[in-house]
């Protein structure tokens, strides 16, 4: 029997969800700018606590220095693609007009560094459910030696073509980044999916795209009625909206949790910093229910 309480962070995490989920719907004129990051914040804390409730641990019991790291890190990355989104024009921001470009460079900063937790404390909380934590199947991926070789080349093909004529490879964004960064941390020695398929175990990859499905549910949802916002542009399948997102864009959320995935381990194995995200944390521990 779990005898484990929601942790403290966890209802503070409620608390703002309660607030600023209203405050970014009903509220007229601009509001977001600023309601949209402690929304987050209490998304991110909220399924941190949930994780701990059912585990016993988390990404911020764990380290929380590190997990004050994940915030850090994700900024930078999200701003990566949207430096690709300067050519492909996928998503474009309603309101940004009404900012100066260093106040919502500051203000786009604060709400992008929500990503990577919200989408790992997602994910650890889907791996904490019995569907995904045996969920391991017998069939090996298995690439010839010159495999990752080819990978890595094709991710940066794929990056050029995306480049060059993005209205026909723009769904190249969210696989190219992976293939490119998941060979490095092969030949690295870093943790990979790679590694974990090559053993039959596909876990992590199950959980990594429930978790990501679950938080743009939730992106998609708050965004809809929030100002400024974010709205698509997507050539060739911009039809039956799930909010302001076309039903096949959220296929591309699946390679994106690859690529947050590899970008993750390629940083902290460069800094060589100790993991607090990892496939054993993941899916890897048996749980009280």
């Amino acid at each position: 029997m779990n005898s484990r309480k929601l942790p403290l962070h966890g209802w503070i995490g409620l608390a703002l969800i309660a607030i600023f989920w209203p405050v970014n719907w009903l509220m007229e004129g601009l509001r977001s700018q600023w309601a949209f990051f402690p929304l987050w914040l209490g998304y991110t804390l909220t399924v941190d606590g949930l994780v701990y409730l059912r585990k016993g641990t988390s990404l911020s019991a764990r380290n929380w220095k590190k997990y004050v790291g994940l915030f850090l890190l994700s900024a930078p990355v999200w701003w990566l693609f949207e430096l690709f989104n300067l050519r492909l024009q996928n998503w474009v921001y309603l309101g940004r007009e009404n900012f100066t470009n260093l106040e919502y460079a500051f203000l786009a900063t604060l709400c992008f560094s929500t990503v990577i937790p919200a989408v790992f404390g997602t994910v650890e909380l889907m791996g904490s459910f019995t569907l995904f934590r045996t969920g391991k199947l017998s069939r090996k991926l298995r690439l010839p030696p010159w495999g990752v070789w080819a990978f890595f080349l094709l991710g940066w093909v794929m990056l050029g073509l995306m480049l060059a004529w993005p209205r026909y490879f723009f769904p190249f964004v969210w696989l190219s980044v992976y293939f490119i960064v998941d060979a490095l941390n092969v030949w690295l020695g870093n943790p990979n999916l790679k590694a974990e398929l090559e053993k039959g175990d596909w876990r992590g990859l199950w959980a990594l795209w429930g978790g990501v499905l679950v938080t743009a549910f939730f992106w998609e949802m708050w965004n809809f009625y929030s100002y400024p916002k974010w709205i698509y542009q997507v050539p060739f399948v911009d039809f039956a909206h799930i909010f302001e997102m076309p039903l096949l864009g959220y296929g591309g959320y699946l390679p994106f949790a690859m690529e947050l995935f590899a970008i993750y381990n390629l940083v902290t194995g460069v800094l060589g910093t100790k993991r607090t995200f990892t496939i054993k944390e993941i899916v890897g521990k048996e749980i009280s229910d």
